[in-house]
């Protein structure tokens, strides 16, 4: 899957108001939901049927839900080898379960992310230090259908 593709059909979705657990281009997305979207777009069905989730990602049971479905169905990378179009998966505190996802948008001298963001909708963002620092995961996207 290119990057670049990746990038426009992300920054397609900014606009979108927050919604948990929606999907929907310009009614409703999370942070899971628009990686599910760009998904569709790119590979046409979901490769599985995500099951109804709570804000908290079952943070009290430190379940690692979104990593483990990450490593399942992306392609793993280093951290550190950025490129435009990469899935990065975050802990929004140290220690924490990995619950919050974004689309490389940008890398550096000017990295930046598109994500869902409560209260926000999905927007892009500055890869700021802070974010930087929770970064728990980087993937890309399968090959397959462009």
């Amino acid at each position: 899957m290119d990057g670049e593709w990746i990038v426009t059909e992300a920054r397609s979705w900014i606009g979108t108001p927050y919604l948990h657990q929606a999907s929907v281009k310009a009614a409703g997305a999370d942070c899971l939901g628009l990686l599910r979207g760009i998904w569709r777009a790119a590979y046409g069905e979901e490769p599985e049927v995500v099951p109804p989730y709570t804000e908290d990602w079952a943070e009290p049971d430190k379940r690692e839900v979104l990593l483990e479905a990450a490593h399942r169905l992306l392609i793993a990378k280093p951290k550190s080898d950025a490129a435009r179009g990469d899935v990065l998966l975050f802990r929004m505190r140290e220690g924490s379960i990995a619950k919050h996802l974004g689309i490389q948008s940008e890398i550096w001298p000017s990295a930046r992310f598109v994500h869902a963001y409560t209260d926000h909708g999905v927007i892009e963002s500055p890869l700021s230090l802070p974010w930087d620092r929770r970064i728990a995961a980087r993937f890309a996207f399968p090959k397959g259908a462009d």
